[in-house]
């Protein structure tokens, strides 16, 4: 149970580092579209869950009508809906404001979580959810300042764009918690290559439309290597870290831990953004933002040695699909 516990938060803890480079993800890609970078890094994520889905013979037996129409609905809502609308938010509304707003996600998670499963009485949550909320407050207050709207190019847009990322994620993760659960026999890998393979089926299918619409660079500057190898070098990388890995990394997050704490631990995703932001504007944080990310984390650290303590060290197995 111990080592159960442990590669949850890990599982989790990656799941949010891999997440959280998407706010990053419309500073590298030049004059390219986010939209192009999406087309990229799906098709290459749905490549690595057609390999493993036809890996082995065994494996296929799960690739029923029923489990690819879940996959692809979960696709559409946590991983292509999920990713525009967050790096829509980055460009509009900036890097670090972007990540600040999706702190919300814990929040939400925990208290539904909390309140569908019961893992653990509210008061013992009060104090984690206390520093995930000063944490925030101190996060949000530095992106609004004179120096973290230097980068906003509309916050009409862009804040939207990161409540709609909150709401969208907060539906995959449990919807996708419940798809799992009612799918005990099926291997975390094997719904995570159904949901890569959903999303590159989406992006493939959009992109005559989008490409009508001018959503889509490649088009106009050019499909080949000369022109696009950059594009096809981040799109690939971060297909294999932050789609393959973070899909990959968070089912079995949902499958070894309760909801409250999984949703407590992906606020270190905001963390995780703000450094990046940090790192794309070349700059040192203020002590502001610095307190801010270390009470986040203070939060994530507290709150996985409450449910530690409470339900695995006293023996008790109250995991995500129960």
């Amino acid at each position: 149970m111990d080592r159960l516990f442990h590669v949850g938060v890990s599982a989790a803890l990656f799941a949010a580092f891999a997440f959280s480079l998407n706010f990053v993800v419309p500073f590298i890609i030049g004059d390219y579209s986010t939209f192009d970078f999406a087309l990229i890094r799906h098709v290459v994520s749905g490549l690595v869950g057609f390999y493993i889905l036809f890996s082995e013979k065994r494996v296929m037996r799960h690739v029923t009508l029923r489990n690819c129409l879940q996959a692809i609905w979960l696709a559409f809502v946590g991983y292509v809906g999920y990713f525009l609308t967050v790096t829509g938010a980055a460009v509009f509304a900036g890097p670090v404001i972007a990540p600040a707003f999706l702190g919300l996600v814990p929040i939400v998670l925990m208290v539904i979580g909390n309140q569908r499963q019961g893992s653990l009485p509210w008061r013992s949550l009060m104090m984690p959810l206390a520093l995930v909320l000063v944490g925030l407050v101190l996060v949000n207050g530095t992106a609004f300042t004179v120096e973290g709207l230097s980068s906003v190019e509309s916050l009409w847009v862009g804040v939207p764009l990161a409540l709609a990322a909150v709401g969208l994620w907060v539906w995959f993760a449990l919807a996708n918690q419940a798809a799992l659960a009612a799918r005990p026999d099926m291997p975390s890998s094997v719904w995570s290559a159904l949901i890569l393979v959903g999303g590159g089926v989406l992006m493939l299918a959009f992109y005559p439309v989008g490409a009508e619409i001018g959503l889509f660079q490649l088009p106009a500057l050019g499909f080949g290597w000369s022109a696009a190898g950059n594009l096809y070098i981040w799109g690939a990388s971060f297909a294999l870290l932050a789609t393959v890995g973070g899909v990959w990394a968070w089912n079995i997050a949902s499958r070894s831990l309760p909801v409250a704490l999984a949703a407590q631990l992906i606020v270190s995703e905001t963390a995780f953004g703000v450094i990046g932001g940090l790192v794309v504007h070349a700059r040192w944080p203020t002590p502001i933002e610095a307190a801010g990310v270390v009470v986040l984390i203070a939060g994530v650290v507290l709150s996985v040695r409450i449910f530690y303590d409470r339900q695995f060290a006293s023996g008790k197995t109250l995991l995500a699909h129960e």
